[in-house]
């Protein structure tokens, strides 16, 4: 009896031992839909704005007589559609080309005695010159048409089709994203945290420049500064990265992914151009690092700086959050890490 006693507790303590397989399935179930959730939003982040690119209030000027200027906006609305452009009158071509150089435009039509002529900045946006060039092509005879075209701001040979830019802002976010995470989470104390965010930031800009300007040719301009410009949009990614793995841990890198990756990169307008993408998002995009750094290195490798201080303004806003972050953990992790 006693045996036998002995036998069936055996038996309960083996079956208590056993993890139990209820529940399991809700759980498998959950993180199913939880990836599929995940690369659901990620494919819409990045195939919506593209799907949706279309021309949007882009601000084109017209060098023409006043009834001429009436007709051309008529033009462009038929031809690319209601407020696809915004329309603004200067006086003659020196000033539509000064506009085009100062960033103020994207391009200009320009009426003259010896016929129409069309001014694009292919290095501007290489999407909207090619639609500004294919109205000069299709330009009516009662405007003047077909127009010449003159790009002012034109496509190395190297990359006739400008994709190289567009092509570095997903290397640039992940170089910034890793460069916060690497330093925030390998490295001890706030001071050796920061230098070590600058020095994979500086490096950063000189491997990306090197191979998108140096040995692919897709970029004009001063390799050196094209590098610095580089450089700050890592460094201003990655100081977010570093603030708020330094506020909240591990989470902090997925965070900063997630604005960075999935908004900032779609949405830096860096393949077309922020004009480009559905009202409001372009804007947005302009307010993120992605696209700040997009826009500057435009303008400094086409337009010598002109129209880059708005971008520099949000890089270098975006490096300050990141800083301020690191501020409270002078106090919350005193005991933790040592400062410099």
């Amino acid at each position: 009896m006693a045996t036998d006693l002995q036998n069936r507790y055996e038996k309960v303590r083996e079956t208590s031992k056993t993890p139990t397989k209820i529940g399991e399935g809700p759980r498998l179930l959950g993180i199913v839909v939880g990836v599929a959730a995940l690369l659901a939003l990620v494919v819409t982040a990045f195939s919506w704005p593209v799907l949706n690119s279309a021309p949007r209030e882009v601000p084109v000027a017209v060098a023409a007589p006043a009834p001429a200027v009436e007709a051309l906006s008529a033009q462009l609305s038929a031809v690319a559609g209601a407020g696809a452009f915004e329309v603004t009158p200067v006086d003659d071509r020196a000033a539509a080309e000064q506009a085009i150089r100062d960033r103020e435009v994207y391009g200009a039509i320009v009426l003259g005695p010896d016929g129409g002529e069309v001014l694009t900045a292919s290095g501007a946006s290489p999407a909207i010159a090619q639609s500004l060039a294919q109205l000069a092509a299709n330009a009516p005879e009662q405007v003047g048409g077909p127009f010449a075209v003159t790009d002012l701001a034109p496509l190395p040979d190297a990359d006739p089709r400008g994709a190289g830019l567009g092509s570095a802002v997903l290397p640039l976010v992940i170089a910034g994203l890793v460069s916060g995470a690497v330093s925030g989470l390998a490295v001890r104390g706030r001071g050796r945290q920061l230098a070590t965010l600058a020095a994979l930031a500086v490096v950063g800009g000189l491997v990306v420049t090197g191979v998108v300007q140096v040995w692919l040719g897709a970029i004009p301009g001063s390799a050196w500064v094209n590098a610095g410009v580089l450089a700050l949009g890592i460094a201003a990614i990655g100081a977010v990265a570093l603030g708020l793995v330094r506020a909240i841990g591990v989470p902090g890198v997925g965070l900063t992914a997630l604005v960075m990756v999935l908004l900032g990169s779609p949405l830096s307008g860096a393949q077309s151009a922020p004009e480009m993408l559905p009202a409001g998002w372009g804007t947005l995009g302009q307010l993120l690092p992605p696209g700040a750094t997009g826009t500057a290195l435009r303008s400094v490798a086409w337009f010598d700086g002109a129209g880059s201080g708005s971008a520099f303004l949000v890089l270098g806003c975006w490096l300050l959050v990141g800083l301020l972050l690191l501020l409270p953990a002078r106090t919350s992790r005193a005991g933790a890490q040592p400062l410099v």
